[in-house]
């Protein structure tokens, strides 16, 4: 198992450090672009009361991972904490692996379907349906805000879990200087910003997919490493004991047959 989690883990990790700089990319010219207050009013900045949360958790659908599930669906239950104000029909969870999809059923919270093959085998395709239906809840104010929780990948021994907000889109504005204003906006601001933003959007579920997926193969790697060692040393403590159990059987008959032959 830690062979095959090793194996998976090469193509994930290359996977998302392959992707990433173009999201990053991606998301700097959004922010760059929505900091130059270019766009006054747009959809999916609409700050409004929240009456209605979204949350996209992203686990595995298998165990023997550590504690990766463990950390995910307790990283969900803060956050249903947080938003005290809001009754527990109006949470929808979109739970990406069967691990926290058994728990939301154990807990009785409302789901927005199964998303098992999101969290086996994730790509641009089942991610953008997943994402299209957040736009269009968001837009049609079905829900107020989305948050989007799973490890931010590092490397093979370091991930990082994150609560991201999907939608509204946050922007942190730039102080004046600090980002490009020269954009030419062609065919207009509206379809631009049609295109931009959900693509962005898109890509954000896509990444987290990756790099979710990356971070379940690097904690398997890891579980199954230590559950390897303590075998081996287990191994080697029965070995001793039984090594020793045997040279204390051989003494027994050498002291008695000593022990007849003196009488």
């Amino acid at each position: 198992m830690k062979m095959v989690s090793s194996v998976k883990l090469l193509k994930a990790e290359k996977a998302v450090y392959n992707f990433l700089t173009y999201r990053e990319t991606l998301t700097d010219i959004l922010r760059n672009y929505l900091s130059s207050q270019i766009v006054d009013r747009s959809p999916f900045r609409e700050i409004r009361h929240v009456n209605h949360v979204g949350i996209v958790v992203f686990s595995s659908n298998s165990s023997l991972c550590g504690n990766y599930n463990s950390n995910i669906i307790k990283r969900l239950e803060q956050s249903i904490t947080t938003h005290r104000d809001v009754r527990k029909e109006d949470i929808l969870i979109f739970p990406i692996g069967k691990k926290v999809e058994d728990f939301c059923k154990e807990k009785k919270l409302a789901i927005a379907g199964e998303f098992q093959n999101v969290a086996a085998h994730p790509n641009i395709e089942n991610t953008t349906q997943i994402a299209d239906t957040l736009i269009q809840l968001f837009l049609q104010h079905k829900i107020d805000r989305i948050k989007v929780i799973y490890f931010h990948y590092v490397n093979k021994t370091t991930q990082i879990m994150k609560a991201e907000t999907f939608l509204p889109i946050e922007i942190n504005y730039r102080k004046k200087g600090e980002f490009r204003n020269d954009y030419l906006i062609e065919p207009s601001i509206e379809e631009i910003e049609q295109q931009l933003i959900p693509l962005a959007l898109h890509y954000h579920i896509y990444t987290a997919a990756l790099e979710a997926y990356a971070s379940e193969c690097a904690a398997r790697t890891l579980s199954m490493q230590a559950a390897t060692e303590n075998a081996e040393n287990l191994l080697q403590q029965l070995s001793l004991e039984y090594n020793k159990m045997r040279q204390e059987s051989i003494t027994n008959e050498i002291l008695d047959l000593i022990g007849g032959s003196l009488q």
